[in-house]
């Protein structure tokens, strides 16, 4: 696929199906999170993979994380939330892997880099003909979610992507100016 293509054309897919990605296309929507930017060669970055049984794992993780945050939650939330996992035949938590303290790199430069591993691994699953969404919610900022994830410190999840083959049709895309969001100063 041209970059151009790719780079215009993105989309969000709420709706994705189809088997696990073989491992040859996962290792290249690996090395395309591997390579984004990163200030200092920190490798702020940890990715969980969760297909199979491991998705049923994860949705039981974040309904711990709703029973915490809200222990009257109704029937419908929980199994809402126990079934939100089934909704891809792969899911990769991003996680910025925070060096505290680094004397160079600030913890906010370092979660940016692991959304820009994020963004290229969206990217590098749509140029291999996959789908993906980009989500987050509570279950990105949940503090019994994130220690059962083996987050530590200032770690942080910045998205789980939701990976697969697109289901149904892609939705359209809004036209932007980009006059409403440069500035120019010349």
């Amino acid at each position: 696929m041209q970059a151009d293509t790719l780079l215009l054309n993105r989309n969000s897919h709420p709706k994705l199906a189809g088997e696990l990605p073989d491992a040859d296309t996962l290792e290249f929507i690996y090395q395309a999170a591997l390579r984004a930017p990163d200030h200092g060669c920190i490798r702020p970055w940890r990715f969980i993979e969760f297909s199979g049984a491991g998705r049923e794992r994860l949705g039981e993780i974040f309904f711990r994380g709703l029973m915490a945050r809200n222990p009257q939650a109704d029937e419908a939330q929980q199994n809402k939330v126990r079934m939100m996992t089934l909704r891809a035949p792969l899911i990769i938590a991003v996680i910025a892997k925070v060096t505290e303290d680094h004397p160079k790199v600030p913890v906010i430069e370092q979660v940016l880099s692991a959304g820009a591993a994020a963004q290229n691994m969206m990217l590098a699953a749509y140029a291999k003909n996959l789908g993906a969404i980009w989500r987050t919610g509570d279950v990105a900022f949940d503090p019994v979610v994130n220690q059962e994830l083996g987050l530590e410190g200032e770690d942080q999840v910045v998205g789980y992507l939701y990976i697969g083959d697109v289901e149904g049709r892609n939705k359209p895309l809004p036209e932007h100016s980009t006059e409403d969001f440069v500035e120019r100063w010349s």
